[in-house]
């Protein structure tokens, strides 16, 4: 591999393998920053050592936070809510981070000097209206006061007060922003929120954080209140199913290929990947479940097989697959008939606009799309193979479009050509070694 590029010139044979893959990215940056919030060491084994956490730790040690690596562990020395200590006029950099720009916020709201938060071009773009808005309710104020993108600065408040929010996105990060905000506010936060992914609830349940869920069909209605303080703990993090997503696609596109993936996170709420590609002909089974911590975890079984049907994909599944449908759309590709995705305006809020950017990359490779602001038709072809050159450049460096042509040339063919190949560090650091290592992928 090449600094800035990489080459793939073969397809996969076919393989039966047993793999692991890192550590969950949403529970290892959630148990970075409650660790932050508790009283004394906490450990983590397995966690994710990706770009994305290490931005979340280096924000916290900017913040007076004790962190340590050793081995296959990391340690926290907590401060307690509220308990950062630095110096004035800091500046807190997420990096690529939607998720560590966003939760790092909540944590602040009682600061009483400026803070500003920093991010990279792609970063920078997003949109944090949808929590400055309500931290801004909450009490908290932020500089220059309209603007919705970063970098931005939070000043805290010692009035804080909570409030009814109503989260109808189905963004957990949305959601969880404003239950950290509540650890710093007095009273009951009230959140009515669209299902989305429930991690942050789960480890508040696990530290004994007062809330009370109440599951609806389509919502939820949470209530959270300020904790005495929060006790150290320790947390052993499942591997991420979005990471294991794309070996899931590289099975069922691989002919006579069997995989398993082990001790990987199967939260309901996680699993609309699998859920989507067995309505799609797919050969995907769960074994081995046991909870830990209140999340479900266990290893998934993945069979190739000879036929794909399309799908009219329904729009409650979304939330459970919001970061895996771009490769969830290469599987379309393949399936006979056409694929309908609907409802994903939330995939343009991402490290880059995914709709857009995924349906050129379809054509690209020459199947047809028809693409709406927030949906998305494609075109299947069960013989799609291909025997060109193909080059992936000014994709905004994002990590899971990167995964998604690198598994593109090792299962449909051709000639590819994949620039700023280290973009996928920010969520998946060994993703191509595992391939060079475990399935003998050829990747110069």
């Amino acid at each position: 591999m090449r600094s800035n590029y990489l080459i793939i010139k073969k397809k996969l044979n076919k393989f039966k393998k047993k793999i692991n893959v890192d550590g969950d990215k949403s529970l290892s940056i959630r148990w970075v920053l409650l660790a932050s919030q508790a009283i004394g060491k906490s450990r983590a084994s397995n966690l994710l050592k990706s770009e994305d956490v290490f931005s979340a730790v280096n924000c916290l040690k900017k913040l007076g936070v004790k962190v340590k690596f050793f081995k296959n562990n990391c340690f926290i020395q907590g401060r307690g809510i509220n308990g950062f200590k630095y110096k004035k006029k800091i500046i807190l950099n997420a990096g690529n981070s939607g998720t560590v720009g966003r939760l790092i916020l909540p944590l602040l709201i009682k600061s009483p000097n400026k803070i500003k938060i920093i991010g990279d071009q792609s970063l920078s773009k997003r949109d944090f209206s949808r929590v400055t808005k309500p931290l801004s309710e909450i009490g908290a104020s932020f500089f220059p006061t309209k603007r919705k993108n970063l970098p931005i600065s939070i000043l805290g408040s010692d009035y804080l007060r909570p409030i009814n929010y109503y989260e109808n996105k189905g963004s957990a990060q949305c959601k969880t922003c404003i239950m950290l905000a509540s650890l710093n506010t007095p009273g009951e936060m009230k959140i009515f929120a669209r299902k989305s992914r429930d991690h942050t609830e789960l480890m508040f349940r696990r530290l004994n954080i007062p809330i009370n869920i109440k599951k609806g069909r389509k919502k939820d209605y949470i209530k959270v209140s300020s904790p005495k303080f929060i006790n150290n703990f320790n947390f052993k993090v499942p591997g991420d199913i979005s990471s294991a997503s794309f070996f899931i696609v590289l099975t069922i596109l691989s002919k006579n290929s069997e995989l398993v993936l082990k001790h990987i996170n199967l939260n309901p709420s996680r699993i609309g990947i699998i859920k989507i590609l067995n309505k799609m002909g797919a050969n995907i089974k769960t074994k081995n479940i046991k909870n830990y911590n209140g999340e479900k975890c266990g290893d998934i079984l993945v069979k190739s097989v000879a036929k794909l049907k399309s799908i009219n994909c329904p729009s409650s599944l979304n939330s459970s697959a919001i970061d895996e449908f771009l490769i969830i759309f290469l599987v379309a590709c393949k399936a006979k008939g056409i694929s309908y995705f609907k409802n994903l305006s939330e995939l343009n809020q991402k490290e880059s606009p995914r709709l857009k950017l995924g349906s050129k990359i379809l054509n690209m490779i020459g199947v047809k799309t028809k693409l709406t602001k927030e949906s998305i038709k494609i075109y299947g072809n069960p013989n799609l193979s291909l025997n060109r050159t193909f080059e992936l450049k000014n994709y905004m460096k994002d990590h899971r479009i990167m995964a998604l042509c690198t598994i593109a040339a090792l299962t449909l063919g051709g000639t590819w050509k994949i620039f700023d190949p280290k973009s996928i560090e920010t969520s998946f650091p060994s993703f191509l070694k595992i391939l060079k290592k475990n399935f003998k992928a050829k990747i110069v």
